[in-house]
């Protein structure tokens, strides 16, 4: 039976009074792009262009290299600068392609010319949806082509759009459906297409009435379409806790989503779906929030991909006269990437740049004590594993202990146990190398074996 909301969980101050009130922005970027060729889960694009070549907005320029893999779009038009590895946000050296902006913006071809629904078949949907690059848009960057091709279609109950954008600070998603709110339900409609027993239900935390009542306006006389507001709680947005709550299946471990008959997506990818199935758009940009107390006007900007962060930033107005820029975050504070420099490309899973005058994870360094053992984190948790138990066997450098005793692998890395903790213990970050060194033991004894 479905409920509120789920198990576990935390409320971290929003902060969305930066942003929330701020409408939708279109940018346009002034300087060259740079285009990372990994851009989802998977493996890297390969590129389709050489140096000098030309352009426009809307073009190929590394196709998908496998199944789990997705095209590269170039965001505007002008030509290819180079082909080279640049830094990129995490601070490693990425192949990427830079395109030498012209200012033009001249589109491969017209976006706002439409097709209809009922002409388009269901090969055709997965098709156009492949060709214009869709990834997942709330983070995980998952090609949307492949969530949307289970194995048993007719299997699947419920699509459920993810819109509680529980993230605090930031609000673009809020935004995207107060005012795409019609886009945003007919994308939905069209992935229901592919799956002709599901209920579509887009859940909204009660802290965007706003968003909520557009949608429900925009929903009202579809017939599979609903909405369900959600209670305001973090992490209201991850997938089994939205599973819980709107299908009210606990999700077994090891199990996706659609081997207990749901597809979640993100209300993000849904409206590019949209752009991609009626228009023929591809996805070479998206929203994000600028906030934090460090921005001079925080807002909510339509951005192209490749756009540098210190661009998008001025875009907001820069950082506050009097104010010095600690902190940086590709995201919001809860699962944010912390960027030590500004001068790297937007990519399409950044939903937000969160900039702050203080370090709170220096200051809780500085606190940091031994495990008070209380037990808290376990409480929060909400897919109930034991991060107490998991930060000591990666300690102690027992990693299969850590994989396959504890479930360490199954952690979503919301951060409500570092966010909990009273001993400022960085649980989510340890957990985040646990992940990283159990993945390169097993990727060395796939090379090895293949030699």
């Amino acid at each position: 039976m479905a409920r509120d909301t789920f198990s576990g969980g935390v409320h971290p101050a929003e902060h969305k009074e930066f942003s929330r009130g701020e409408p939708l922005k279109i940018y346009e970027t002034k300087g060259d792009v740079i285009l990372p060729l990994s851009q989802h889960i998977g493996r890297p694009a390969k590129p389709v262009v050489k140096k000098n070549d030309p352009v426009l907005a809307g073009q190929i320029v590394a196709e998908a290299d496998g199944f789990v893999s997705a095209n590269i779009i170039c965001s505007v038009s002008g030509k290819v600068k180079t082909v080279e590895k640049r830094r990129t946000l995490t601070g490693a050296m990425q192949d990427c392609i830079v395109i030498e902006n012209d200012g033009q913006f001249t589109p491969v071809r017209d976006y706002e010319e439409r097709d209809y629904i009922a002409q388009i078949t269901n090969e055709e949907i997965l098709a156009r949806i492949v060709n214009a690059g869709i990834v997942g848009l709330g983070g995980a960057g998952f090609p949307a082509h492949v969530k949307l091709a289970p194995k048993d279609p007719v299997a699947i109950k419920y699509v459920i759009v993810n819109g509680a954008e529980c993230e605090p600070y930031l609000t673009c998603d809020d935004q995207l459906m107060r005012a795409r709110a019609d886009e945003i339900v007919e994308g939905l409609e069209i992935i229901l297409k592919l799956f002709v027993n599901a209920e579509g239900v887009i859940g909204i935390e009660r802290n965007k009435p706003e968003a909520i009542a557009a949608m429900e306006r925009a929903a009202d006389g579809h017939r599979r379409v609903r909405i369900q507001p959600l209670k305001t709680k973090y992490p209201q947005g991850g997938e089994k806790s939205l599973i819980r709550v709107i299908a009210g299946i606990d999700t077994p471990r090891a199990m996706l989503p659609a081997d207990v008959g749901c597809i979640v997506i993100n209300v993000g990818t849904v409206f590019h779906i949209q752009r991609a199935v009626v228009h023929n758009e591809p996805l070479f940009r998206r929203a994000m929030t600028v906030t934090g107390d460090a921005v001079k006007e925080p807002g909510n900007f339509i951005v192209r991909t490749g756009t540098l962060f210190s661009e998008v930033l001025e875009a907001a107005g820069g950082i506050k006269e009097g104010v010095t820029l600690t902190k940086a975050l590709a995201g919001g504070p809860m699962m944010g990437i912390a960027i030590a420099n500004l001068d790297v490309p937007v990519i399409r899973m950044n939903n937000g740049l969160t900039l702050f005058s203080e370090d709170a994870v220096e200051k809780a360094e500085k606190q940091m004590t031994a495990c008070l053992h209380c037990g808290r984190c376990t409480t929060v948790c909400p897919i109930g594993l034991m991060p107490q138990m998991m930060a000591d066997a990666f300690i102690a450098q027992d990693l299969d202990r850590y994989e396959k005793k504890l479930y360490g692998l199954e952690c979503v890395e919301c951060g409500s146990c570092t966010y909990i903790c009273p001993a400022k213990r960085p649980l989510m970050q340890t957990f985040k190398q646990a992940k990283a060194e159990i993945a390169a033991v097993k990727a060395a004894k796939t090379a090895g074996g293949a030699r």
